[in-house]
């Protein structure tokens, strides 16, 4: 396809307030981390930062660091440096890309935002929900500069979800505040943590009503667009900054389902992502998905930052029970159930399982799941092979050829 016909990518009119919070939220840390004007905790992305919050804590996620480092294609250059080390390239990309990252003292906050290096923490604060590398990686920054480190290891493959699950979470992320408050040199604030909770339970409804706009047809956006446009539920979780935001994205996005403006002109199908995006490809996919008139209208990833159980009246409960309700800690029965309701709601004709060599837990194909489950809701499935940050993973042109020919199969359906 000629350059002049490749569809053009809709922009958002909300991006430069988009662009605004992001970098806000880079250079109150490094203006901190220079100055020491205020702590920082370094948290996992899916880790207690409502609980950091209340305690007063200017909260770096080192996971959205992994993603800019691979959108950037940093990453695999710097990875080999981590398994110079001893560490695999069979492990976390996201973690072996970052700690390559620091060793070499190369960001990608330099080029956006000209800041030189990752704040300086405080205290590490972890949550396996994830994967354990979590703590692994963590481990590595808490030797490294010598700073305390906390965690929350979390329940994994839970079907029911069951009151001692719960509960036990909500006490392994009370049982933190001591540490925190060494750390912050100021007592725990119960007042301000309710106020963290509450600020991130209305991101997370505003976040999901966002994403749930790619149920019209056509849809107003695409997987690619809210994975850039989930950085504020990420990043600025428990402010007002996020809430302010999404308030903003929300009203762009039901206006454009009012006047049927489509993300991709021509929608003829429209398909459900599993697994982590490929970060150093998303322009090319969106950009052949568009060429194909088919929209990736729904995904797991993009909802992992929806804490809508979140509530101030019960802060430690509530957070234990969001985090154990988490998509990616549950078992296989769940997440088939999770994908026949987003089908039902998404009206989606296909399913691409992204297999990431170095995300197991977030890779969902390994154990006959997209049979089941293209075989129960009677829709084509594509697996394909690559990862989230190695771009040596990845077969670019494998990869175009299939997902064409996947096209085709659903157009002859």
């Amino acid at each position: 396809m000629s350059e002049e016909k490749k569809p053009a990518r809709k922009k958002f009119e909300c991006q430069g307030l988009y662009n605004k919070v992001m970098a806000n939220h880079f250079y109150e840390l490094d203006e901190a981390s220079k100055t020491g004007s205020k702590k920082i905790a370094w948290c996992t992305s899916v880790g207690p930062a409502e609980l950091l919050r209340g305690m007063g804590f200017l909260v770096y996620f080192p996971e959205n660091h992994g993603a800019m480092l691979g959108a950037t294609r940093m990453a695999t250059e710097l990875i080999p440096y981590a398994n110079a080390i001893g560490y695999s390239p069979d492990i976390c990309s996201y973690l072996t890309s970052d700690i390559g990252s620091f060793m070499q003292k190369k960001t990608p906050l330099t080029t956006a935002y000209k800041i030189e290096s990752v704040p300086k923490p405080d205290i590490l604060v972890f949550n396996t929900n994830q994967c354990r590398d979590v703590q692994d990686w963590f481990a590595w920054y808490s030797r490294e500069l010598k700073v305390p480190m906390v965690g929350i290891h979390t329940h994994r493959d839970i079907g029911e979800i069951r009151n001692f699950q719960v509960n036990d979470i909500a006490k392994q992320t009370e049982s933190l505040i001591p540490a925190l408050e060494k750390a912050a040199g100021q007592k725990f604030d119960i007042d301000r943590f309710k106020e963290a909770i509450e600020l991130s339970r209305q991101a997370s409804v505003l976040w999901r009503a966002c994403l749930e706009t790619a149920s019209a047809i056509p849809s107003p956006w695409t997987f690619f667009d809210a994975t850039i446009h989930m950085g504020p539920a990420v990043v600025a979780r428990g402010t007002k900054e996020a809430v302010d935001y999404y308030e903003v994205l929300l009203k762009e996005l039901n206006e454009r389902v009012a006047g049927k403006v489509a993300a991709i002109d021509n929608e003829r199908h429209r398909i459900y992502w599993d697994g982590m995006p490929i970060w150093g490809k998303l322009s090319t996919l969106s950009n052949q998905f568009a060429e194909l008139n088919t929209c990736i209208v729904a995904s797991t990833y993009c909802n992992s930052w929806i804490f809508d159980q979140l509530d101030p009246k019960d802060p430690f409960e509530s957070m234990g029970r969001a985090y154990t309700e988490l998509f990616i800690v549950r078992d296989e029965a769940f997440k088939e159930k999770y994908m026949q309701n987003c089908f039902e709601k998404y009206k989606f004709d296909g399913m691409i399982f992204h297999d990431a060599k170095t995300c197991p837990n977030n890779s969902n194909n390994r154990y006959g799941l997209p049979e089941r489950i293209s075989k129960g809701l009677g829709v084509p499935q594509l697996t394909i092979n690559g990862d989230l940050n190695d771009l040596r993973c990845y077969s670019e042109e494998q990869a175009k050829t299939n997902i064409e020919a996947f096209i085709e199969q659903l157009d002859e359906r």
